[in-house]
């Protein structure tokens, strides 16, 4: 069923006008899926209609000041997106399911896991797809889920965040506590004239193909599988020591924070799959190879960007190097080819990106989008690249809506090759081509006893 919101004040808001680059990010991305709520037999006894009725009476309120989210993105000139607020409302699906919450396990992805997140209909005309997909799941034991789907195109990770939490507060009967900050035009509008330095945006380029084939197109049709690692605390502390070889010791301490958000030991697990991905995929020495990272840019924008600033201000580089120097050089020095990529991404260069996107007659080359898989829209970062996302920053664990925090959250389906996820207590996430998975693992354990 769809869920609209309770007023009428809707305007167009432009995505052209908030930022390009919101273009280069997938369009659907599950974020906070699989909300699982506490065991019926510790606190969650309300009736499983009442939750649902709950949750449908605080999503509606939570879409008046998050209004954008009920809205329709649409195709405008040259490969553009433009959001339009008309208020047509987000899909709230109820599912009931055979299992009890002990059936699921440890939460390892499996059909059953799947099952607990929206189908997105990608067959619906474009400007009719919703922005936010949410099913509740009921289980025989009286326990619950709630899985949800959120555009990447109109929120990053942090927005959604803001919004999930702030529906959360609604449903337990509190107020909102940090309004979403709307204007879009507060993201670049602040900051003209254009730079008039000029960088090399790497970033556009088409990541690196496989050596000796002229696209990557068979690379993306491999069947892929996930896995789920964890690592100890020796292992992080075995990881630290590599990293801090003698010959990088002086330029980079990689003890400090790190500045893209990823704190001790996350940088040096994000340097450590790169090489365990080369390894398994079994690159020659001179192939080219791109790691795949994401920078808030909240806080390198100058001044800050709003508290409650609602938006997608995320920013994809690459890191880039050889595969021999990747494997032959010291873990140091794949550590610092990440800081190196990351330290590029200034205010300056982010609005020299825009501006070089802004002169683009069509920016259709760019999109990453759901349907880059199954064609040749859009770059491929599979094989023989890798992408590394930090989830330990987001504040989405530890969600009460009233019943309870939850008993475990994560990620939700995918099967785009090479990519990552970092989950707390240093557990990965990662999909690979089928070929390679079994020699990752074996590498990803090995390589640091």
């Amino acid at each position: 069923m769809l869920l609209k919101n309770t007023t009428e004040a809707l305007p167009i808001f432009s995505l052209q006008k908030l930022s390009l680059l919101i273009l280069l990010s997938k369009f659907f991305c599950a974020l906070f899926i699989n909300h699982i709520a506490n065991r019926p037999d510790q606190h969650c006894v309300t009736p499983t209609d009442a939750i649902a009725n709950t949750l449908k009476d605080s999503l509606r309120r939570a879409l008046v000041p998050f209004y954008p989210l009920a809205g329709r993105l649409r195709w405008i000139e040259g490969g553009r997106l433009e959001l339009d607020c008309n208020g047509m409302g987000v899909e709230f699906i109820e599912a009931e399911s055979d299992l009890k919450l002990d059936d699921l396990g440890d939460f390892s992805p499996s059909p059953e896991y799947h099952s607990l997140f929206p189908t997105v209909d990608y067959n619906l005309p474009f400007h009719e797809l919703p922005l936010l997909f949410v099913q509740l799941t009921r289980f025989k034991c009286g326990g619950f889920s709630l899985g949800l789907e959120i555009s990447h195109a109109v929120t990053n990770g942090q927005s959604a965040c803001h919004f999930i939490g702030e529906w959360a507060k609604l449903t337990r009967g509190e107020p909102i506590g940090v309004m979403p900050f709307l204007d879009g035009q507060a993201f670049l509008a602040r900051h003209l004239p254009a730079p008039t330095q000029v960088f090399d945006h790497i970033e556009f380029n088409q990541p690196p193909i496989l050596l000796g084939q002229s696209d990557n197109l068979q690379e993306s049709k491999m069947q892929t599988t996930l896995t789920m690692l964890k690592l100890t605390k020796e292992q992080v502390d075995k990881l630290k020591q590599m990293a801090n070889e003698a010959c990088f010791r002086v330029i980079f301490d990689f003890n400090d924070s790190y500045s893209l958000g990823i704190r001790v030991g996350h940088l040096q697990l994000a340097g450590h799959i790169w090489r365990c991905a080369l390894r398994s995929r079994n690159h020659k020495d001179e192939q080219p190879t791109a790691l795949m990272v994401c920078v808030d840019l909240r806080s390198r924008m100058k001044p800050q960007l709003p508290q409650g600033y609602f938006g997608n201000a995320v920013f994809y580089m690459p890191a880039t190097s050889l595969a021999d120097d990747l494997l032959s050089k010291p873990l140091g020095y794949v550590l610092s080819r990440i800081r190196e990529a990351v330290e590029k991404v200034t205010m300056d260069y982010v609005l020299s990106a825009h501006e070089k996107l802004k002169n683009e007659p069509d920016l259709t080359r760019f999109q990453d989008l759901h349907y880059a898989k199954e064609s040749e829209r859009g770059p491929f970062n599979g094989n023989p690249n890798i992408g590394v996302l930090n989830w330990l920053t987001l504040l989405i664990y530890g969600l009460d809506f009233g019943w309870g925090k939850e008993i475990y959250m994560g990620p939700g389906p995918h099967d785009f090759d090479g990519d990552s996820l970092i989950l707390p207590e240093m557990v990965l996430w990662l999909w690979l081509q089928v070929a390679h998975i079994d020699v990752f693992k074996k590498h990803f354990y090995e390589d640091i006893i």
